[in-house]
């Protein structure tokens, strides 16, 4: 009975001396995530790749984002500051419409916000919440369900995004989003080819689509590994270029 009564003790003890666990939320999530993808080097670093023709930078932690390429012998550039955005013709600025100075800053926005994740999901606009642990490809992730404020959220404030961190790397190996212009849809976004330039990691996707049109992005992960998806486009970062501020 003694033994019995140390043998209790001693667990107690034990017990007590444990921290407790800590349960982690999206938010904890998506700062690791941050701190493994290079953590404030967006911050203070210029970025620049070409992707599809064009050339994209990014600079003052996306204050100035600008694009530049080349269409019918002329030289254009695209900057974008704020709610703001130029666009220059051969070195002399032109005149651009609301509507298309609109069209051409979410084109910008959308390519530099895909290219530096997960930097972007601590932005004040988005609201993060942890939905649950899931398997892919026998790989454990926390999904992340990522929506954004109207105010400060964009043109495109209502899609919502979801992410799949890997439960050992915290690496966004997934993501999907449901958008609702030109009559609605999902995608899913399967990252590759992970390269790390200067301390600054950058991947690549294969853009899948539904090939049903009812598909919510409630089923895209369940799709993925029944070949409910197909190959829409690659999207592939050429040239990258991360140059520390002064």
């Amino acid at each position: 009975m003694k033994k019995i009564g140390f043998i209790v003790l001693l667990l107690v003890f034990m017990s007590c001396k444990q921290e407790p666990k800590k349960n982690l939320t999206a938010q904890t999530i998506i700062d690791k995530t941050i701190v493994v993808a290079g953590s404030d080097l967006y911050k203070t670093s210029t970025i620049a790749f070409k992707f599809r023709d064009k050339e994209y930078v990014s600079e003052n932690n996306g204050a100035i984002m600008k694009r530049v390429f080349k269409s019918d012998s002329l030289n254009y550039v695209d900057i974008k500051r704020g709610s703001s955005f130029e666009r220059i013709v051969n070195g002399i600025p032109v005149e651009v419409s609301d509507s298309l100075a609109r069209v051409y800053s979410n084109a910008i926005n959308s390519v530099l916000y895909f290219a530096q994740l997960p930097y972007q999901l601590n932005a004040k606009a988005v609201r993060k919440k942890l939905l649950k642990e899931e398997k892919i490809k026998d790989q454990n992730y926390y999904l992340i369900h990522v929506t954004f404020d109207q105010n400060g959220g964009g043109d495109d404030f209502d899609d919502n995004y979801y992410y799949w961190i890997n439960k050992k790397t915290f690496k966004p190996d997934y993501l999907a989003y449901d958008y609702q212009v030109n009559g609605g849809g999902v995608r899913f976004r399967e990252a590759y080819n992970e390269r790390i330039v200067n301390g600054f990691r950058f991947v690549d996707y294969n853009n899948y689509m539904p090939k049903s049109k009812t598909a919510t992005i409630k089923e895209v992960a369940a799709l993925y590994e029944n070949s409910g998806l197909e190959l829409l486009s690659k999207i592939e970062l050429e040239n990258i270029e991360v140059t520390p501020n002064n």
